[in-house]
């Protein structure tokens, strides 16, 4: 591809006329996301990953009772997909899958079954059967959090622990790894019932930021890179005060240069824009922009991060926003680009 275009993917659930990953073009010259089409045929792959090298893409998966994980291949004049293996177990699919930087190791993690799960990557970017599958336990006071939920399983920056957040039980915990296998090593308590959901990294690894579904919340945590322990340092809400009906927070970003961080409220349909104290990685909000439709699942920056393209699961459609780089803020450029049931964007 041109400098000026950019591919990026879409997981979906396969209903409502979806069939599973779909690609489009995102062209910074013109600021329009174009060419949109099927990349590859897949039951539920709600959640979608790029490998560092770009070379292949790994997708939760599902076939009949049985869910998992599914690599490809990536061509990168086309970003046609092209499916290498798939390794699957009994029950429902994960909602979550990430890579190392070395495309060497996999980490999902479960919803339904609570788990997270852990895989080697092979040279050819096809993926080996489970190597550890860390069983989390507990419950909470919301009427979602009757069991464990793990709704995110993600790398350390320097790549020696995997953590995992529960929706379920209020919690996050540290895996070290090595070699795909997995050991819990810490665990830091939320607010009781504030169901955490997504996690993303400072660029200097010292904060970690936590969205949560239940209490539309963002949570500032210190990060320890020797023990791979979280403190709490703030929360703060996505939402306005003045808002009362169902929310329920998405995910989580920050631009690369640590600046801003972003977060999804589905109810609310909305992004909020947050600044952060680059001394204390604490946060202050911005601006709360719409959504432009129902149910915003994801969002992500693009390659040069002078936009971010948004989703909305409900009304099916990419939303296209111009990002301005020194005040974090957003606005629309594109609201009209159909995908039945988008839920995750990652760029390649």
């Amino acid at each position: 591809m041109q400098n000026n275009k950019f591919i990026g993917y879409v997981g979906t659930y396969t209903k409502e006329g979806s069939q599973g990953v779909y690609q489009f073009t995102l062209d910074t010259q013109s600021e329009k996301i174009t060419d949109v089409k099927l990349a590859a045929k897949l039951e539920n792959p709600t959640y979608v990953n790029v490998s560092a090298n770009k070379k292949y893409l790994y997708a939760v998966a599902k076939e009949g009772s049985q869910g998992g994980v599914a690599s490809y291949a990536i061509n990168h004049e086309t970003g046609k997909l092209s499916k290498l293996n798939q390794e699957l177990s009994d029950g429902a699919n994960p909602c979550h899958v990430s890579t190392d930087s070395k495309t060497t190791q996999l980490v999902t993690a479960n919803y339904h079954k609570g788990t997270i799960e852990s895989h080697l990557i092979n040279e050819d970017g096809t993926i080996s059967p489970t190597v550890s599958v860390m069983a989390h336990s507990g419950s909470g006071p919301h009427e979602r959090q009757e069991k464990p939920h793990a709704h995110y399983s993600g790398f350390t920056p320097d790549e020696k622990f995997v953590v995992g957040v529960d929706l379920g039980t209020d919690e996050i915990v540290s895996y070290r790894i090595e070699n795909g296998t997995l050991t819990k090593v810490a665990s830091y308590s939320t607010n009781s019932g504030s169901g955490p959901r997504h996690l993303t990294f400072h660029p200097n690894g010292k904060y970690a930021y936590v969205m949560t579904e239940l209490s539309s919340e963002v949570i500032v945590l210190s990060y320890d890179m020797e023990k791979g322990r979280f403190t709490e340092k703030q929360y703060i809400s996505t939402i306005p005060e003045t808002f009362t009906a169902n929310n329920q927070g998405s995910a989580v970003h920050i631009s690369s240069d640590g600046k801003f961080v972003y977060a999804g409220n589905r109810g609310h349909n909305s992004i909020a824009v947050f600044s952060v104290n680059q001394d204390t990685g604490g946060l202050t909000l911005v601006e709360i922009v719409s959504s432009e439709g129902d149910w915003p699942r994801d969002f992500v920056l693009d390659p040069t991060e002078a936009f971010v393209v948004g989703s909305n699961e409900t009304t099916g459609n990419l939303v296209l926003y111009a990002r301005n780089q020194s005040t974090g803020k957003l606005s629309v450029i594109q609201s009209d680009v159909k995908i039945p049931k988008a839920v995750c964007i990652k760029f390649l």
